[in-house]
């Protein structure tokens, strides 16, 4: 674990951000300022995104990708999904909709595939979406945009969350595979954060472009397993990712930074070997908030709407293995946990509808989607 009482003892200042997030208790469901209403059942949903009418696309981690009326709780599925890699942290991943959605129909999605023999990777890939009368639909004019490189066995920390910019840059989370060293390796576009044009091309204003081949890719490095990224009111960009033994983080991206991975963490190798903390390494960039004991965040949304009043511009982040939903407050680039709910299930993702209203996909074999509504 994190060695937060020894540094402490040593005279080094930890931030106020990582202890309250050392002491936070989940409140229970009597203090919690909303009430939870269920609006459908899912199998291992992963991901979610409204769609202009009020409805949303959810992504499967088996492979399938279903159309939801939050109204009446009805799902139908959408045709034409890529064969998905199922196994482990693989399978289905994100779902977004291109800024432009209401004039050209683009949706882009990731999901991991697999390569020659028994390795994966994660892919992203955009199509045209077709809904029928229905509810049912299709993925049509499908092409595959990106793909982590290398190919590597395994099936864990893939990343692939999806983000599109203000500046209308495609943003993909790409996790180190749990290979550790890739994460520092400009030759692969693992344990990247990665920045492309809507279309798959690349940017020439990319930090790294005039390196060529997948370093043109990257944005930011050093990262482990990015499972939630977001933009505040002020277009800065925050990413959470998951620590080892300790050591969660939300970072604060900035253009061509290295944050660490795997030379320094807040946490430890799950076999007890020790990680150096981002203290011993001044040179890596930090965490704004570093959680020991772990919160496995997962999902991500930076609120900006009136139906949570006093949450409007803060981020809210799914907890698995502490079962909760927890409220992150931000003052320029420096961030703090606030608050935690205890949600008694693993929460897989959270997002904002267009009327300001808060939903959450629990995690698992009849995940739930649910709405908050405040009281």
């Amino acid at each position: 674990m994190a060695r937060s009482i020894p540094y402490l003892l040593a005279g080094i200042t930890l931030s106020l951000a990582t202890l309250s997030a050392q002491a936070a208790d989940a409140l229970p469901q009597a203090q919690w300022p909303f009430t939870s209403e269920p609006r459908a059942t899912l199998d291992e949903p992963w991901a979610m995104t409204f769609l202009p009418d009020g409805t949303l696309l959810v992504t499967e981690k088996r492979g399938a990708l279903k159309h939801v009326d939050p109204k009446s709780g009805a799902t139908h599925d959408i045709a034409g999904v890529p064969e998905v890699a199922y196994g482990g942290q693989g399978g289905f991943g994100d779902v977004i909709l291109h800024p432009d959605f209401a004039n050209n129909g683009w949706v882009y999605i990731s999901y991991a595939e697999a390569g020659d023999g028994d390795t994966r990777g994660a892919a992203v890939a955009r199509a045209k979406l077709q809904l029928n009368d229905d509810g049912s639909g299709a993925l049509t004019e499908l092409s595959v945009i990106w793909q982590q490189t290398p190919k590597v066995s395994g099936s864990g920390h893939y990343g692939h969350r999806l983000a599109f910019g203000p500046d209308g840059k495609l943003w993909i989370t790409s996790s180190e595979r749990q290979k550790f060293t890739p994460a520092q390796d400009m030759k692969a576009n693992l344990g990247k954060l990665v920045r492309l044009n809507d279309d798959g091309s690349l940017p020439g204003d990319n930090p790294f472009a005039d390196q060529g081949d997948v370093a043109a890719q990257v944005w930011s490095l050093g990262h482990r397993n990015m499972l939630g990224i977001a933009f505040d009111a002020n277009d800065k960009l925050w990413v959470h990712e998951m620590g080892p033994a300790g050591g969660d983080e939300l970072n604060l991206i900035k253009r061509g930074a290295n944050y660490g991975y795997p030379e320094v963490s807040d946490g430890d190798h799950y076999d007890g070997r020790p990680i150096p903390d981002h203290a011993t390494r001044p040179e890596f960039e930090a965490p704004k908030i570093s959680w020991t004991p772990v919160i496995s965040p997962a999902g991500f949304v930076i609120y900006q709407g009136q139906r949570f009043p006093d949450w409007d511009g803060a981020g809210l982040i799914g907890g698995l293995s502490s079962q909760a939903l927890v409220r992150v407050a931000f003052d320029g680039d420096n961030a703090r946990e606030v608050e935690r709910y205890a949600m008694g299930a693993r929460i897989r993702d959270v997002e904002q509808g267009p009327d300001g209203s808060l939903w959450l996909l629990e995690d698992g074999s009849g995940g739930r989607l649910l709405e908050l509504r405040p009281e």
